[in-house]
């Protein structure tokens, strides 16, 4: 098996001592079935990124993490890579110009969907009052379709073996996810929903509900109102794109990767939290990005004994080996400048130009250097999961350099 068990840890990977730490509070904490880092695994805030943490009758709104149901979606279209790429630099003008990046963007064009008249938002009335109701569910509307910052992007890729012109995407339910994990850590601590909440700390035991209480209840009912809104966010960005390519999907791969899933183990029901980590069961198919400048892939999860052990998880990326702040250097928002990064902007166009990328937007807080390779996380998993399909990217699009990014996870 290429797992280790630390401490009660089943570890995949080279073990990150901070983020083990992490894992060891929450293996700790409350009741627990298993808790396990994949190998992509880094700190994170309370539950480790790349962290799953299986419980018996409780959910962990800071498990979760404030971006409830990042995920990401992969379609294959019916255009080679061969017929865009002399164009490329139009297209992804197209695409930047399409799709609304950065912190609290509202879409130029409001969407209309099914999932607002989801019952499911009378919670934000029990939970906080009307005026909570109506603020979230107005941003929610305002924000249908945009991507955010941090590492939210949208890609062009090539399949090298088949010439093929994939489009991926990867964010979750924007500020309407971050009110909402906000505002059930607040009542969990018995502030209002809407309050001013003091921050977490990086290293605090997780915050747990339980399922059978209201509270409880109303978080994963919420939490599920937010999945379909990261789906229905990741569908019309998914589509925009095909748009601008004038070109149509033949297939697709769409998975959350910050949930909290009702599953059985070992005849067990439990409630599987994976933060940063991609659920694999036998034959479940998945999407997996790499840095800017590295493979991402399609995997698909196997039957095997090491793959039922991780609670049917893998990576959901490369993980990282540096933080925000060590790569861009620490930001001064009055000046907007940088200072005491160890990536330049120099270093990582270079990087990208010669993997042939045409990149839009970004900062060197997401640059190459940031990431581990993504092979060597997935050979870590190499007895859980088949690799279908490896993309290479040839055009990257995220919000633009010096975005505040408030997600925490």
């Amino acid at each position: 098996m290429a797992f280790q068990v630390i401490d009660g840890v089943r570890v995949w990977g080279e073990p990150d001592a901070g983020a083990l730490s992490q894992a060891v509070t929450c293996a700790q904490t409350g009741n627990v079935v298993q808790a396990l880092l994949m190998a992509d695994h880094h700190k994170g805030y309370s539950q480790p990124i790349g962290g799953v943490v299986a419980y018996d009758g409780q959910i962990s709104p800071s498990g979760v993490g404030y971006d409830i149901a990042c995920g990401n979606k992969a379609v294959r279209t019916n255009l080679m890579a061969a017929d865009v790429l002399p164009n490329i630099s139009k297209i992804m003008d197209g695409i930047a110009n399409t799709i609304s990046f950065g912190v609290g963007r509202n879409n130029k064009h409001k969407v209309d969907h099914e999932l607002f008249d989801d019952p499911n938002w009378d919670i934000y009335k029990t939970a906080g009052d009307l005026k909570t109701h109506n603020l979230l569910k107005e941003l929610a509307h305002n924000q249908l379709g945009t991507v955010g910052s941090g590492n939210h992007y949208v890609d062009l890729f090539v399949e090298p073996v088949s010439g093929k012109l994939w489009i991926g995407n990867h964010f979750g339910s924007r500020g309407f996810g971050h009110k909402t994990a906000s505002g059930f850590l607040n009542l969990a601590a018995g502030r209002e929903f809407l309050a001013k909440a003091p921050g977490e700390h990086m290293d605090q035991p997780p915050v747990l509900l339980n399922m059978n209480d209201e509270l409880g209840d109303m978080y994963y009912r919420a939490m599920m109102l937010a999945g379909r809104y990261a789906y229905a966010g990741r569908d019309y960005v998914i589509q925009e794109v095909l748009k601008v390519l004038g070109a149509e999907a033949d297939f697709e791969v769409h998975n959350h990767h910050n949930f909290a899933w009702k599953e059985m183990h070992n005849d067990q029901e439990t409630i599987v939290i994976r933060k940063g980590a991609t659920p694999s069961a036998p034959g479940q198919l998945g999407f997996i990005g790499g840095s800017m400048a590295d493979i991402s892939v399609i995997v698909r999860g196997k039957d095997s004994l090491e793959n039922k052990d991780s609670f049917y998880s893998t990576v959901h990326g490369a993980g990282r080996v540096m933080s925000r702040t060590q790569a861009a250097g620490k930001m001064n928002w009055k000046t907007r400048t940088r200072s005491g990064g160890q990536i330049s902007p120099e270093q990582m166009q270079a990087a990208v130009a010669d993997f042939g990328v045409e990149l839009r937007g970004a900062d060197t807080d997401e640059s190459p250097f940031a990431y581990r390779k993504l092979q060597t996380v997935l050979d870590a998993h190499q007895e859980t999961l088949d690799i279908l399909h490896v993309l290479r990217p040839i055009g990257v699009c995220m919000a633009g350099a010096n975005e505040f990014d408030p997600y925490k996870d």
